[in-house]
């Protein structure tokens, strides 16, 4: 579909029957051997980068037709998974993801030590449901895929039904890079149609799960995959808030650029950035008034957009329409139809008090996807805990403060030690948009920001799909070679509690 005109584009393929999903998966499954070996999975995730940019003309105008993101959103998107998949390949190489643990018998311990040897192992298929904001770097080729294979994982993707000419295409240019490091096509494949979806996580084959998309869908695959014969692991990511907590302070020093900063996030990507500030905490008083009227100003300028389609459009509408009518809302920016297919971004306000007051103003505690915020106005500090102790788990919550309060004077350490109980990644005095692709970021949080306390992005989402095993006794010669004496692929290992040289 074109979401720009709502129109039929091309038919790109059927959906799989119950007896494709499982030729696929068996598939998969026979190639979990071809991805053993360390240096071919690097070499494969380096293909796969430089293939993605080879194709990228073709990759973005496609991606561009079916979501409405834009040449230039796009082109970036496409740079940070290419990013992504060879930070990942120097993961593999450095080989410090397999955890290597040694324990050398000791028997004067009590109880004594044998010889134990630890690391990772792959846990088998991973099936990855692709989200549909993020046609590029949360879908075939994306954080779950790259992170998956270079565990040592097959992967079967589940289409998102709004992008499926970008997956197909994809898909052919991530083959043809198994093709070149000598890699059979099944170890990345897809797949698509509801069904699809759903046969794919009760296969008994399918080994872990990763998901990004709503409360709902996620929350019915988490149950699926728990409700299997063998439960299996599924890292969702489903929904968020995204708080954020303006100090007086902070509004004092400067109301006008945390405006404007907060208007340019939550309408980047036409508000569909799943870190988009949604709920926002500002002061009463002259200061906070500041504030919010450069938001709206910002707000009222900004150009109309085009959501990723009208399903989605029509949600955010009914969302607006339904916080609106709560009591004590209003609008000073109305967020609302533009056309027949595009949405003009909007502003929310609210007392703090309504919005910890319970049920009747629960829809405010939800993630609204598209271009709009609230604001929360209170008058102190008991209000502010107020809410956020009725706010749910978030992938993000971001503090501004004053310098004084940077300084460590004043509250801010205990508001963001506060936050920190709420979100898995604590941003102060910036905007959460942007999820820098680094060892040491982390893209989840506590329930419903996602279902498990991994993240989707960074190094460290190659745990996902491993599990780890310990040896005990074994000889040398019968060891992986990561856990020979010798240790012969030279990777980092903890040897009797020292890191070995």
């Amino acid at each position: 579909m074109d979401p720009r005109t709502g129109g039929h584009r091309v038919r790109v393929t059927d959906e799989a029957a119950s007896t494709d999903v499982d030729a696929v998966v068996r598939a998969a499954h026979a190639a979990r051997s071809a991805l053993a070996g360390r240096p071919t999975r690097a070499a494969f995730l380096r293909a796969c980068a430089a293939r993605l940019e080879a194709a990228g003309e073709a990759i973005v105008a496609a991606a561009d037709a079916e979501t409405a993101l834009g040449e230039t959103r796009l082109q970036g998107e496409l740079g940070r998974t290419c990013t992504q998949l060879r930070a990942f390949a120097d993961a593999v190489d450095a080989g410090a993801f397999l955890d290597a643990i040694i324990n050398h018998p000791d028997p004067t311990i009590t109880p004594p030590v044998p010889d134990l040897r630890r690391y990772k192992i792959p846990l088998g298929v991973v099936a990855v449901y692709a989200a549909s904001n993020f046609p590029l770097a949360f879908s075939v080729p994306g954080g779950d895929t790259a992170s998956a294979l270079a565990a040592g994982c097959p992967v079967v993707v589940k289409a998102h039904p709004d992008h499926p000419e970008t997956s197909e295409i994809v898909l052919t240019v991530l083959r043809r890079a198994a093709a070149d490091c000598g890699l059979p096509d099944a170890v990345v494949s897809v797949v698509h149609g509801f069904q699809a979806g759903l046969d794919l996580i009760r296969h008994p084959l399918i080994a872990a799960a990763g998901f990004t998309g709503s409360v709902r869908g996620g929350r019915a695959l988490f149950d699926a995959a728990a409700a299997r014969p063998v439960p299996i692991p599924f890292h969702g990511e489903l929904g968020s808030l995204n708080p954020v907590v303006v100090t007086r302070g902070a509004a004092a020093d400067r109301a006008t650029d945390i405006g404007e900063g907060l208007a340019a996030s939550a309408t980047l990507g036409v508000g569909q950035f799943c870190v988009k500030p949604g709920l926002v905490l500002v002061p009463s008083g002259d200061a906070g008034d500041r504030l919010v009227s450069a938001l709206a100003g910002k707000l009222a300028a900004a150009e109309p957009g085009v959501l990723l389609d009208h399903r989605m459009r029509d949600n955010f509408l009914r969302g607006v329409a339904e916080r609106l009518a709560l009591p004590g809302v209003t609008a000073p920016v109305v967020a609302g139809p533009e056309g027949e297919h595009a949405v003009k971004p909007g502003l929310l306000t609210v007392s703090a008090d309504a919005v910890a007051s319970g049920s009747a103003h629960e829809a405010l505690l939800e993630e609204c996807f598209g271009p709009v915020t609230v604001i929360a106005r209170y008058d102190d500090d008991a209000q502010i805990e107020a809410v956020l102790a009725a706010a749910p788990g978030s992938l993000t919550a971001t503090l501004h403060v004053s310098p004084e309060e940077a300084a460590g004077q004043g509250a801010g350490g205990a508001l963001l030690a506060r936050l920190t109980e709420l979100a898995g990644r604590l941003v102060v005095n910036g905007w959460p948009t942007g999820v820098a692709v680094a060892a040491a970021q982390h893209h989840g949080g506590p329930y419903p920001a996602t279902t498990s306390t991994s993240t989707s992005v960074g190094i460290t989402a190659i745990e996902r799909w491993l599990r780890p095993v310990a040896y005990q006794g074994a000889p040398d010669a019968l060891l992986p070679p990561e856990l020979q004496e010798s240790n012969p692929l030279r990777i980092p290992r903890l040897v009797d509690g020292k890191r070995e040289s």
